[in-house]
């Protein structure tokens, strides 16, 4: 995957997450745990992964899936954070 659209603005995201100037109190932590994708952009990624594996996607959709993607990569880093901070407790 080229590192554009999502994958860039997940980087981003990753540069501000991994700041130290703010960390997360375990109030915040809790609440970023909780943070998930709805069923029906789980069901899309899904659908959107098995065209990819399958050779069928659009440029379109390609686009879509990467963005997709990225906040995912995001999320994961942030959660990633949200469990250090409240071992941290």
């Amino acid at each position: 995957m080229n590192e554009v659209g999502g994958i860039r603005a997940a980087s981003i995201w990753d540069r501000i997450i991994g700041a130290d100037d703010h960390a997360l109190s375990a109030e915040e932590a809790r609440a970023v745990l909780r943070w998930k994708f709805p069923a029906s952009d789980r069901q899309r990624v899904d659908e959107l992964s098995a065209k990819a594996r399958a050779g069928h996607l659009t440029a379109a959709e390609e686009r879509e899936l990467e963005e997709y993607l990225g906040i995912e990569s995001a999320l994961i880093s942030l959660k990633s954070r949200a469990r250090r901070a409240l071992k941290s407790e």
